[in-house]
């Protein structure tokens, strides 16, 4: 486990962040949690106020992303707004500041850059983890949306990334008929080893699908690609915000397109709330 902590401090999050609260209690270590306004924790966790985490916690754990606007920390659970600006970044000297996305934390002052920090978004094992409830929220959304069944539908995936490949093998085992688009000749490879249909992403318009999936964080899905399929009436888009999809042109062409950011949080908050409590361990065992 973790080495080197006095108490731990959350501050800020949604449900994955009540999950990583009540996990690191259940390990034994002092937690505190901060902007959870009503929620009613199980286990050995202090609800608290930010200043006296400040106070009592050498370590401070920021959520996944740590702001949606650019200018207040995200608190799902919370009508109170913490700003992020100098005054917040000033009471983080001293500290170690876990988060995730935390590049337009480190936008929002300069005092960023005396401060150790880290983001847990961007280690690999903790990308990979997180693939598979990502997938298991896209198949949740496909089956409450579409009206068929997957089993038998015309899937695409847009890219054969950490996301793409996990999501393809779990459609394939629904039985869907699965298509996924990559640029690289080794990816476009092990589709097709994979036993999936395979096209290049430059080459998506044109294509007949039921329901598609897009994981690739660009805009993909333009006018011109939107226009051109055939039969699909769900799109749904995985990828980071913006995201990869014209929605004005999506809803001038009949395609249902739904961003579904955070899946994890949302489907599995449980599992990733232990994903993200054990990348903080790794990084701070190095």
């Amino acid at each position: 486990m973790m080495t080197g902590i006095n108490n731990c401090g959350i501050l800020g999050g949604d449900r994955r962040q009540i999950a990583l609260a009540e996990q690191l209690a259940a390990a034994g270590f002092q937690g505190y949690i901060c902007g959870f306004d009503g929620v009613t924790f199980t286990g050995n966790v202090h609800k608290t106020t930010l200043g006296e985490m400040i106070r009592l916690c050498n370590i401070i754990i920021l959520p996944l992303p740590v702001t949606d606007d650019g200018k207040h920390l995200k608190m799902d659970f919370s009508e109170k707004k913490i700003v992020l600006n100098d005054e917040f970044a000033e009471k983080m000297r001293g500290k170690r500041v876990i988060g995730g996305m935390m590049d337009r934390l480190y936008c929002t002052s300069s005092v960023w850059k005396q401060i150790q920090t880290d983001d847990y978004s961007v280690r690999e094992e903790f990308a990979v983890r997180n693939a598979v409830p990502t997938a298991e929220g896209a198949i949740e959304i496909a089956m409450r949306e579409y009206s068929g069944t997957v089993s038998g539908s015309r899937c695409l995936v847009a890219g054969f990334g950490r996301v793409g490949k996990v999501l393809s093998r779990m459609l394939h085992g629904l039985g869907a008929e699965v298509t996924v688009s990559a640029r690289k000749p080794a990816d476009i490879a092990w589709i097709k080893s994979c036993g999936y249909h395979s096209v290049q992403t430059e080459n998506i318009g044109g294509g007949e699908y039921d329901i598609i999936f897009n994981t690739i964080p660009a805009l993909i899905f333009d006018r011109p690609v939107l226009s051109s399929l055939s039969g699909c009436s769900l799109l749904i888009d995985l990828a980071s915000a913006p995201g990869g999809v014209d929605y004005s042109a999506a809803e001038d062409t009949g395609i249902r397109a739904l961003l579904a950011p955070s899946l994890p949080g949302r489907v599995a908050p449980k599992t990733a709330g232990a994903i993200i409590l054990d990348t903080v361990c790794h990084i701070m065992e190095e």
